[in-house]
């Protein structure tokens, strides 16, 4: 096997140029860590070690949702916080320490090789063509070229869906000295205020390195200035002062002005919808579907959709359109829960233009009485972080004793007091 990067891939723990927004906060949700722990045997003890912070999301995570703090609880679930260039470097020792695998770094793909309907390999800017049984399109949301050498090989391209949604946010990292905890004793706080009117948001992740993460920002041009006076306001202003107590007592350790990422907008390409599939070609990740990444669920599901793709060639046995076709339909099954939740948020802010699910109006009425519920009830908590970190589907909120149990709940909530 032979990975392309045209990164040139540092020797420690470092942020990479081709991934912009890597070094802003980012969450491996429970699923994805333990996809990846399948996949990779003793990696989440190998994080630990190496300084990522365990957490109990139900209990050490402070999450302020629709005007109140949820509620918290042991769930005996086990989340590890840390950066993504310390993820991406300790996944990347362990790939390149296969025996069947070449990392190639500094080239880049510029087009694909092949016959009507197949693909047999790639062309790399040098001139250099590469053979290949399966090209896996791992190269985010570039999808229009991939499109375009598709179509030269006979191939339709996938219909695609954009959701609007002006996503900005600003990061600064702060020290954190051995033991420290934010005020109510978190290691980690979310924080999305109350739409359609507040569109702010803001992380704080407890990461290695004896570090604080913080990135505020928001939708619809509610983003974070990035220079220290307007973050530190930014972060006082917000509805609870956990954040901006942390900024006010923490020594800064990234000098001048904050980073800065905007995401103007979602994006999906239904391949599984496609009338045929080309043979030797998959796309995965962001080049088949980018979410708001304010949700953090990018790098899970696209561990998930990895995964699917490999027992559908344990399966086939082979890269035929059978084997394509049989692994978007399964990724299909596990992009669905992530976009519904992604976009159903999004919508809850008229300024969001896209096509709206059918009866996104009515769940998105729903939803909310389940998160005033999670202010006071320990069941519905549970069963949103179980959707949150897609360890449940949608369908948890339907159950007739969710809905009563959530809905008499909401009443209860210091928010409708």
């Amino acid at each position: 096997m032979t990975v392309i990067d045209r990164d040139a891939f540092p020797q420690d723990v470092q942020d990479r140029r081709g991934v912009p927004q890597g070094g802003h906060a980012h969450a491996l949700l429970i699923s994805g860590r333990m996809t990846l722990e399948e996949l990779f045997p003793g990696l989440t003890h190998e994080l630990i070690a190496g300084g990522a912070v365990p957490f109990d999301p139900g209990s050490d995570l402070l999450f302020h949702q629709m005007g109140a703090h949820r509620t918290r609880f042991s769930s005996g679930k086990l989340g590890i916080s840390l950066t993504r260039a310390f993820l991406e470097h300790t996944v990347r020792s362990r790939v390149a320490a296969l025996p069947n695998v070449e990392i190639r770094q500094r080239l880049s793909v510029c087009g694909l090789t092949g016959v009507t309907g197949r693909v047999t390999g790639v062309e790399l800017d040098g001139g250099e063509s590469l053979a290949a049984d399966l090209v896996v399109d791992a190269t985010g949301r570039s999808g229009g070229r991939t499109d375009r050498w598709l179509e030269q090989l006979g191939c339709p391209a996938p219909e695609v869906t954009t959701v609007k949604i002006d996503v900005g946010y600003s990061t600064r990292l702060l020290r954190r000295p051995p033991g420290d905890r934010l005020r109510d004793g978190g290691l980690l706080y979310l924080m999305a205020t109350v739409p359609p009117h507040d569109k702010r948001a803001a992380a704080v992740f407890a990461v290695e390195g004896g570090r604080w993460m913080v990135t505020l920002g928001g939708w619809h041009r509610a983003h974070a200035p990035v220079d220290p006076k307007g973050f530190a306001e930014f972060a006082a202003a917000l509805p609870a002062p956990h954040i901006g107590e942390l900024l006010e007592r923490s020594e800064v350790v990234d000098d001048g002005e904050a980073r800065r990422f905007t995401y103007p907008q979602a994006r999906r390409r239904y391949f599984e919808k496609l009338p045929k599939y080309p043979s030797g070609y998959a796309a995965l990740g962001d080049a088949i579907c980018s979410f708001n990444p304010l949700y953090g669920q990018g790098m899970t599901v696209g561990t998930l959709e990895a995964v699917e793709l490999g027992r559908c060639l344990d399966r086939f046995g082979n890269t035929s359109p059978a084997m394509v076709g049989a692994y978007y339909q399964r990724a299909a099954r596990v992009i669905a829960t992530p976009w519904q939740m992604a976009t159903g948020g999004d919508f809850m802010y008229p300024e969001t233009v896209g096509p709206r699910p059918p009866g996104s109006a009515l769940l998105n009425r729903y939803v909310r009485q389940v998160m005033l519920a999670t202010h006071v009830s320990v069941p519905a908590h549970r069963v949103m972080l179980d959707m949150q970190h897609l360890l449940a589907r949608p369908s948890a909120l339907m159950r007739p004793g969710t809905i009563v149990r959530s809905l008499l709940a909401a009443r209860r909530s210091p928010a409708c007091r």
